[in-house]
């Protein structure tokens, strides 16, 4: 159902963290964590985005592949404010995901809430499970399920 695009991600977010490389800029941007799991007849998947404003991220889906881009701005403090400490990582964050097509990508659903992107992604009527009837010799009819 999902593959993930870019293997040396978690390398690439290790190296961020011990080496303090710049934050993700629109032409590089940097991963965000993820979590995705089916849940019945829906397949989630969830985004740690704390401290975006929702009006920043935008999720896009083109031939099954879903892209989400977010940027979390610095917060305005003011000239009399001296910053002691500055580990809240800014910039733009990114990350794509392949859905296959046992997915319905026309009804995915999105909702915001506690700095996490949740998205509901339907299961494709196609994949589900369904029971096939078989006619048998004698006239009578047995299902099988598929």
């Amino acid at each position: 159902m999902l593959m993930r695009t870019d293997p040396f991600r978690d390398l690439d977010r290790l190296t961020q963290q011990l080496l303090g490389t710049p934050t993700g800029t629109w032409s590089k941007p940097t991963a965000m964590p993820m979590d995705a799991y089916r849940d019945g007849d829906e397949f989630v998947v969830r985004f740690d985005l704390p401290g975006v404003d929702p009006t920043a991220i935008e999720l896009d889906v083109e031939r099954n592949v879903l892209t989400v881009k977010a940027e979390r701005r610095p917060v305005s403090t003011g000239d009399d404010v001296q910053m002691q400490v500055a580990e809240r990582p800014l910039g733009v964050f990114s990350r794509q995901l392949f859905l296959g097509d046992t997915l319905d990508t026309e009804h995915i659903n999105a909702d915001y809430d506690a700095g996490v992107v949740t998205l509901r992604i339907p299961i494709a009527e196609k994949a589900k499970p369904r029971r096939i009837a078989i006619s048998a010799t004698g006239g009578d009819r047995k299902e099988i399920r598929a």
